[in-house]
Formats: C-alpha cells, sequence, structure tokens
C-alpha cells in the first residue's frame, strides 16, 4: 500500500489578532484528515510580539509564548519547531493570522525589510531544499516569499494589490486567485490560498484549505 505523504503544520499562536487564524488551522488540519494524511503541529518557542484582545483588537499589557498558545489549537500535541526535521516530512502548511506576520517576522511592522524569526527561516529553507511541498493561507505567503523569494516562487494572498506589490519586491511573483481555489507552483512545489484575505465564510475558507491540501497531495505523491 501506498504509504501517504506526511504534514507539519506551523503555527504561530491562537487568535486572528495576535496568532493563528483558528479557522485557517482547523481546516487545514481537517483538509489533510479527510485526504487520509497525518500531521504534526510545530510552533516557534518565542515570546509573541504583542497580545491582543481578540474582542476589541486592543493591545493587552502582559506576556505570552507563541508555543503554548498554540498548543491551544494542536490540543497539547504539538512540538517547539526547533524540532522540526525535514526527513520527517513531505509537507509543511503554514495557516494564516497577524501572527504569521507579528510572530513569524515584523512584516506587519516594517514589510519586506523584516526579519523572519530564525527556527521560521531554517524550516522554510531546509523544506525548500529537501524538495517538501510548501503551502500557506492568507497572509503568511508573505513570510514565504520573504525567505524564498529568490527563487522566483509564486503565491497568492488573493487579489490585494499592496500585499502583491510588497511580495513582488521579495523576488517573488503573485498571482490573482479565487478564496476557493489553490495557487499551484509546480516548479518550486509551494501552494497557496486566499482563505480569509478574501472568505466571507467558515465554508470558504474550508473550500480553499481542501484545494490546497489536494494540491500538495498531487504534487508530494
Amino acid at each position: 500500500m501506498k504509504k501517504m505523504p506526511r504534514f507539519a503544520v506551523v503555527l504561530s499562536g491562537s487568535g486572528r489578532a495576535d496568532g493563528s487564524e483558528i479557522h485557517e488551522s482547523v481546516s487545514a488540519l481537517l483538509a489533510i484528515d479527510r485526504a487520509g494524511c497525518t500531521y504534526q503541529c510545530f510552533a516557534p518557542n518565542v515570546e509573541q510580539a504583542a497580545v491582543i484582545n481578540n474582542m476589541t483588537s486592543e493591545k493587552m499589557d502582559e506576556k505570552r509564548n507563541v508555543l503554548v498558545e498554540s498548543a491551544r489549537i494542536a490540543r497539547g500535541e504539538i512540538k517547539d519547531l526547533r524540532e522540526f526535521n525535514a526527513k520527517d516530512f513531505e509537507c509543511v502548511i503554514f495557516p494564516g493570522g497577524l501572527g504569521a506576520v507579528t510572530n513569524w517576522c515584523d512584516f506587519a511592522k516594517n514589510g519586506v525589510a523584516c526579519t523572519v524569526e530564525s527556527s521560521v527561516s531554517r524550516v522554510l529553507n531546509e523544506a525548500y531544499d529537501n524538495g517538501l511541498v510548501i503551502g500557506a493561507m492568507c497572509i503568511a505567503p508573505v513570510i514565504v516569499a520573504k525567505a524564498l523569494g529568490r527563487h522566483g516562487i509564486t503565491v497568492t494572498i488573493g487579489n490585494d494589490k499592496t500585499v502583491a506589490g510588497k511580495i513582488e519586491q521579495t523576488g517573488a511573483k503573485h498571482q490573482n486567485t479565487k478564496v476557493s481555489d489553490a495557487c499551484v507552483d509546480e516548479e518550486n512545489r509551494i501552494v497557496t490560498t486566499p482563505a480569509y484575505m478574501l472568505a466571507t465564510s467558515v465554508k470558504e475558507v474550508f473550500a480553499g484549505a481542501e484545494a490546497m491540501v489536494k494540491e500538495m497531495l498531487r504534487l508530494a505523491q
């Protein structure tokens, strides 16, 4: 029997405003599970850039850890991203949420001049160098572009001209894509989907996640 591809899912906290977008994260996990594959969640063991009240969008005067917060989504089944070994997986997914551009890197503050957190940068580069299929959702493709844009990769964040322009400053290309579809870079083995950059409902997020996982499986197999 053919061995199914194994997925790593990298999280950036818990909650749209300061971590991983929960609907997107769960949609990715569900799409992987429905495809008959297994996954392991990871997150960088670092302090959050900020803690945001997800009801009011106001900053809170407290500190939280990205790995500990991500464990909420993973139901405790999560590993420090420093433990990631590219040889253990065929695919890796980066869900969106503002944690992608605040905790994985400081793109939200510094744009294309941002710095990528060391463990995230290592995983993206090792995944690319080892031929893993890389998936990203919503705003997360900007960090893929920052890390791998020099390879001329193609990604999507939907159709936002401002963000697309910043992506192209990294050397990457942007492709406008519908909410329920996935942008596939066959040559570089990268699959991205707009999720809440365009979505107005959870079902649209899941449709995009499922399309992304389907294309990732095709490339991995």
